[in-house]
C-alpha cells in the first residue's frame, strides 16, 4: 500500500466518487454550497493535500483537505465544514493549519484501520508544509446518526465505561492523539426543495416541519416547500 497525490495519479479521478464517496456519505452532503463552488480547486490550487491510499490499481481509502489561516484559539476556529471551507479557498492571509475535509474508505476494506492512516497524512501533509498550528477537523460522529435529537454539544460529551469516546469515530480520532476543542453545531448547511431531499433521502415531505430521516445528524426543517438541514460536527485538533 502506498499514498499518492491525485495529482500524480489523474486516472483515479474517473473512479473516487462511485468507488469511494458514494457509499461513504449521504447523498445530500455532495449538495453543500462551499463544496460545489470550490471543490475542483483543491486538485488545481491545492494538489498537495488531496491523496489516495492505493494498492497496485485498488482504491483503498481518499483524505481531502485544505489549508488556512488560522491563529491557535478556540475563538478563531471557523463555525463548521462550510466556513472552514470558504477560508481556506477565499483568505489571503498566510495559511497556519490544515482543515480535514473528508476521509472516504472503501467498503471493502474497513476494519483494517485505514482510517488512522488517513489521518496521519492530514499531519504529515500540515508538518511538511509547515503549517504550525496543526490540523483542524469537523468530525462527522458516526453514531450521531443513531440520536439525531441529541445536541452535538451533549452527544461529544459521551464516553464509555473504560473512559474511551461513546464514538467510534471520534474514538479513533483520540486514538492517534487528536484532541476534542469545540462543538460545531452548524457546521454545514444544505438547503433545497423538498422535492429535491425526497430523491435524496427516499422519503416523502408532505407538508412543512421537522423530521427525521435516515442517515443524518440532526433533523431537516422544511418550511414553504424548502427544507433546511444543519448538520453538527465536533472540532478535533491534531497538533504536529
Amino acid at each position: 500500500m502506498k499514498v499518492v497525490r491525485y495529482a500524480d495519479r489523474p486516472d483515479l479521478m474517473e473512479r473516487r466518487f462511485a468507488e469511494l464517496v458514494v457509499p461513504a456519505f449521504p447523498a445530500y452532503m455532495n449538495e453543500n454550497e462551499p463544496g460545489n463552488l470550490y471543490w475542483g480547486r483543491l486538485y488545481t490550487d491545492f494538489p498537495d493535500f488531496q491523496v489516495a491510499l492505493v494498492d497496485g490499481d485498488e482504491l483503498l481509502a481518499e483524505a481531502h483537505a485544505i489549508p488556512l489561516p488560522w491563529d491557535g484559539t478556540l475563538e478563531d476556529l471557523p463555525s463548521g465544514w462550510d466556513e472552514g471551507f470558504v477560508r481556506g479557498a477565499t483568505s489571503d492571509a498566510p495559511h497556519t493549519a490544515l482543515m480535514a475535509i473528508a476521509i472516504s474508505v472503501s467498503p471493502a476494506h474497513k476494519g483494517r484501520q485505514l482510517s488512522s492512516r488517513m489521518i496521519q497524512t492530514f499531519t504529515d501533509a500540515a508538518r511538511a508544509a509547515d503549517l504550525a498550528n496543526g490540523v483542524i477537523a469537523p468530525v462527522r460522529p458516526t453514531w450521531k446518526e443513531r440520536y439525531p435529537l441529541i445536541p452535538i454539544e451533549r452527544y461529544m460529551e459521551w464516553r464509555r465505561a473504560d473512559g474511551a469516546h461513546f464514538d467510534p469515530w471520534l474514538r479513533i480520532h483520540e486514538r492517534v492523539g487528536g484532541e476534542i476543542v469545540r462543538a460545531a453545531p452548524r457546521s454545514m448547511v444544505v438547503r433545497a426543495p423538498a422535492v429535491e431531499w425526497a430523491e435524496w433521502t427516499g422519503m416523502a415531505f408532505p407538508e412543512d416541519g421537522e423530521y427525521v430521516f435516515p442517515g443524518a445528524l440532526a433533523t431537516l426543517v422544511v418550511e414553504d416547500g424548502i427544507g433546511t438541514h444543519v448538520e453538527p460536527n465536533v472540532w478535533v485538533l491534531h497538533r504536529v
